[in-house]
């Protein structure tokens, strides 16, 4: 009886102390969340307003002679940029958007070989275990990126694109739409493709194409825009930054998502370390009990037998 209460004196105490690790890791992903789903807020209207000004300088040029717009036929390969977290226990995020990644390339053309950027230790290391093609690494981003950290990404994107090295260019990361739902998704970056719906949220966003429905002009085309020196240079300058902010967007996307995960992850833990501690308090106190129970027995029959030999 001794040895089995302490060894679940010793079960509770190593349990209280996991649920007090998951906690304080709840509220240190809770305060990250706050400052990601911040950015990610922020940026969206950004995003928007840079694709509109690119769709309305595409109307006066002829788009399809940019490199940056028109296909390549030619190329035989695909880029994947893969955005994944550097440390788990972020509940299912990583194999989530992997499993996502897996039904988007088995949809392919067979036969047309892809290559993997990864932005993120775990998704390293998923590439390298399925022994697929990995042609860089990003790792060891700060938790909160900047526009900075980002830009290699997209260089290394537009410089093979530009090459005709492949045939496109995609974006495989998790789509923040709330604390509680995240979604993984495999976008197109280039040619250049706007990224529909990033969160899935946005009052005025989801007014405008309400509005597109009615017959509403949310554009406001009747406006003549004059470029300087000519469109087809202003879109030189500008698509580069295009593809800089949907690059930097869905690293923030996976930022805030990836935060979520784990706090809600770390959440369902500390739930469960207190169901366990209740019940092995239960458990512990039954054991007490019974063995009370048989001490106060054997004494009773210990005198009924003292008593019975007088």
């Amino acid at each position: 009886m001794a040895i089995s209460t302490r060894l679940i004196r010793r079960r509770i105490k190593s349990v209280t102390s996991t649920r007090k690790i998951t906690k304080a890791m709840e509220l240190v992903a809770a305060s990250k969340m706050r400052r990601a789903v911040s950015s990610v807020l922020a940026s969206r209207p950004y995003a928007e307003a840079v694709w509109t000004a690119i769709r309305e300088m595409a109307k006066v040029t002829d788009a399809g002679l940019h490199p940056l717009l028109s296909t390549k036929p030619d190329a035989e390969r695909v880029l994947v940029v893969l955005f994944t977290s550097e440390r788990g226990l972020c509940g299912g995020f990583n194999s989530q958007l992997l499993r996502q990644v897996n039904h988007f390339t088995g949809k392919l053309p067979e036969g047309l070989p892809v290559d993997f950027v990864t932005v993120g230790r775990k998704g390293q290391v998923a590439i390298q275990r399925q022994g697929l093609s990995l042609v860089a690494v990003f790792n060891e981003l700060a938790s909160h990126p900047t526009v900075d950290e980002m830009r290699p990404i997209a260089d290394l994107a537009v410089g093979d694109f530009v090459a005709g090295k492949y045939r496109a260019v995609y974006l495989a990361f998790t789509d923040y739409v709330s604390a509680l739902v995240q979604k993984p998704r495999v976008s197109q970056l280039l040619p250049v493709s706007r990224i529909e719906g990033l969160g899935e949220v946005g009052e005025a966003l989801t007014q405008g194409r309400a509005a597109e429905k009615d017959g509403l002009d949310v554009t406001d085309s009747g406006h003549e825009y004059l470029f300087e020196p000519s469109p087809s240079e202003v879109l030189d300058v500008m698509l580069p930054r295009l593809i800089e902010s949907q690059v930097y967007q869905a690293l923030l996307e996976s930022s805030a998502s990836e935060h979520s995960a784990r706090m809600l992850a770390m959440r369902t833990a500390s739930d469960s370390a207190e169901e366990m501690i209740d019940s092995l308090t239960l458990s512990y106190n039954q054991t007490r009990q019974a063995g009370i129970t048989a001490e106060i027995a054997e004494i009773s029959s210990g005198k009924a037998a003292l008593e019975k030999s007088r």
